[in-house]
């Protein structure tokens, strides 16, 4: 059965998408560019990192004019450019994708498709593996994002994806979404932090990110500076607060949660405060359900903050709520699966 790939609006895409999947190649989840046919002007590896692309158009290198994405050389004989990148997560099925092709206009690549496989171990045996097309051939237009969806999530699940562009040219930044399928232990009495998005945590609303991306609060270690958190603008109305929900990879029994205010020295919040339910669908943040999981807590600069909890009840969803604002660099929820 042949599947639809549809444009959709940018919007549309951070809706259906961005909040219900995740980035299972981007760099800061531990994706790596394994290998390419090509990386002359600018590197492959470009393409997975998190910050938005820049434009420097005094800049020149040997071989050419700098440009803040992945760019090879003209006249390619071959059918396309292609780069291989392997997803920061155990395997995913997957959904959609985003194209940027910022600043490359009159070299930008005229259309992209995406293909996926399934590599077992350390196998990177690219030229022998089954690639399945994800994502058919698309065009792509000179400098701007472009949102392409499947109209349905991939039966099966991947570990190793490419990229081709036809026939060369250069793209700024490529996300791909999936659900996470994580390796979860036989052991059932072992704990786990469910709220990552290695486990298959997914941030799917939140009030405010300003400043840092609140699905950021899912990633693995503690990241390198302010940057990589959640941070929100500073309130000035009375009895404010900032909020994030995290879906959970699996069906918890909650048995401790820590809040890492890492690298906020002078923006941690003031306070928080951690709630939970246990809802098949999402709920509001002021879903009357809601049950408190950390009560109200006083925070401080840099540091992780452990909370034992005692309630023995399952949750799907928990949100982390900050009084008034500020930073948070990660959240977890250590316990067994329900």
């Amino acid at each position: 059965m042949s599947v639809k790939i549809s444009k959709v609006s940018e919007q549309e895409f951070k809706e259906s998408i961005v909040q219900e999947y995740t980035d299972i190649i981007g760099e800061k989840l531990g994706g790596k560019v394994l290998a390419f046919s090509d990386e002359w002007f600018a590197a492959a590896e470009n393409l997975i990192k998190p910050k938005e692309p820049i434009r420097d158009a005094t800049r020149f290198t040997y071989a050419g004019a700098w440009y803040d994405g992945w760019e090879t050389r003209r006249h390619n004989t071959a059918e396309c450019d292609w780069v291989i990148i392997q997803m920061g997560v155990s395997s995913a099925s997957l959904i959609g994708c985003e194209i940027d092709t910022a600043f490359f206009n009159g070299n930008h690549a005229p259309f992209i498709s995406v293909e996926a496989t399934n590599l077992v171990g350390d196998s990177n045996d690219f030229e022998h593996a089954d690639w399945d097309v994800i994502i058919s051939k698309v065009e792509c237009g000179p400098t701007q994002k472009q949102f392409f969806v499947r109209d349905s999530i991939t039966d099966k699940t991947y570990t190793h994806v490419r990229l081709n562009m036809f026939p060369d040219g250069g793209i700024a930044r490529f996300r791909l979404y999936g659900q996470v399928k994580p390796i979860f232990p036989e052991d059932i009495s072992l704990q786990l932090d469910t709220a990552s998005a290695i486990q298959g945590g997914v941030c799917t609303s939140f009030s405010d990110q300003h400043f840092g991306s609140a699905d950021n609060l899912l990633l693995p270690g503690r990241g390198h500076d302010m940057s990589d958190g959640w941070e929100t603008k500073r309130s000035r109305g009375e009895n404010h607060v900032d909020w994030a929900i995290i879906r959970l990879g699996h069906r918890t029994n909650i048995k401790k949660v820590t809040v890492d205010t890492a690298h906020y020295r002078g923006n941690f919040p003031q306070y928080i405060k951690v709630e939970g339910i246990d809802s098949k669908v999402e709920p509001s943040f002021d879903d009357a359900n809601w049950e408190t999981v950390v009560d109200k807590s006083k925070t401080g600069p840099d540091k992780e903050h452990d909370y034992e909890v005692t309630l023995n009840k399952p949750y799907t969803y928990v949100k982390l709520v900050m009084i008034p604002d500020g930073g948070v660099k990660r959240i977890r929820c250590w316990g067994t699966l329900a």
